[in-house]
């Protein structure tokens, strides 16, 4: 399935709309970050309305979208989601690193409100796998404000301040990060311009920026510099091993008598987790379907 076959975004679920868009412009350059941003959209999307006929409508095509997307696509970063985790959060911290960077040398543009913008929804995206860091949670809110700074000043012809305001403040005196797009920020700055293959606007690999100085006498609002890349977990990625009273815990063995892998038992878990999906729609026939796929995997070690 194309993404063009998807239905028309309904009314409801306008908040989303920023997630499926930056999905688009990643569909070739990085279909991970394409499917994840489409993944938490359908997330944000279930707690928003899954109740009215079309959202419903859209979210059960979105997720059978993905489905067919994770089947076709063999990266791990997809089937995996510590090494998915790990996947978005570095390419977050390489847009928030080049927007960071350009903010402080005094280089404002719409690129640069753009790369801050994106990395801000990035962050978003990162709540899919969990509760964010205490080092992410601040350059969430520090891109989302910065987007929205710099974009208001650029708007009434204003200079921006670089790096974070004297005051040791982040407020934008009103205007949101959502509200970016009602000015038409995405449809004026289009993908091919971020980032791409262009050496301008193509965050650098990380590692090659030192981590941006501020002076002494600025107070920093926000911890703007982000900490050290997450490492994907080496294959195969062993899950680590609890310690109670100084004795390691070995699980149970299955009753059936079937070993299994680490791989088969998350897999196990996938089966679950679209059958707990699929309850949420109040549809008992596929959450009966995967929980039956993953009993037979459990008991027989094969689908």
């Amino acid at each position: 399935m194309a993404a063009s076959n998807l239905p028309a975004l309904p009314a409801n679920l306008k908040a989303i709309q920023h997630y499926m868009k930056t999905a688009i412009e990643h569909e070739k350059r990085d279909p991970v970050i394409a499917y994840y941003c489409r993944a938490y959209a359908m997330q944000r999307g279930m707690q928003i309305d899954k109740k009215s006929p079309e959202c419903r409508q859209y979210l059960m095509t979105l997720m059978d979208f993905l489905e067919k997307v994770k089947s076709s696509l063999q990266d791990e970063a997809i089937h995996n989601e510590l090494v998915g985790q790990a996947h978005v959060e570095n390419y977050a911290l390489k847009v928030f690193l080049f927007a960071d960077n350009e903010d402080r040398a005094g280089r404002f543009n719409k690129n640069v409100v753009k790369s801050f913008y994106t990395a801000g929804m990035l962050f978003d995206v990162l709540t899919y796998f969990g509760e964010l860091s205490e080092d992410i949670e601040n350059n969430r809110k520090y891109a989302k404000w910065k987007a929205a700074y710099i974009h208001k000043c650029l708007k009434n012809g204003e200079t921006p301040i670089p790096g974070p305001l004297p005051d040791g403040e982040t407020s934008d005196e009103g205007i949101g990060f959502d509200g970016l797009n009602d000015t038409g920020l995405s449809a004026n700055v289009p993908s091919s311009q971020f980032p791409n293959d262009t050496n301008t606007l193509n965050p650098p690999p990380a590692g090659t920026h030192a981590p941006p100085t501020t002076p002494q006498d600025t107070p920093v609002p926000y911890r703007a510099v982000p900490q050290q890349p997450v490492q994907p977990p080496q294959q195969p990625a062993q899950p680590p091993v609890p310690v109670v009273a100084s004795t390691s815990w070995i699980p149970p063995p299955n009753p059936t008598g079937v070993s299994l892998t680490p791989q088969e038992y998350q897999k196990a878990m996938k089966f679950c987790k679209h059958a707990s999906s699929a309850l949420q729609y109040e549809d008992s026939q596929t959450a009966i379907t995967n929980l039956q796929k993953a009993l037979q995997l459990l008991t027989t070690g094969k689908v």
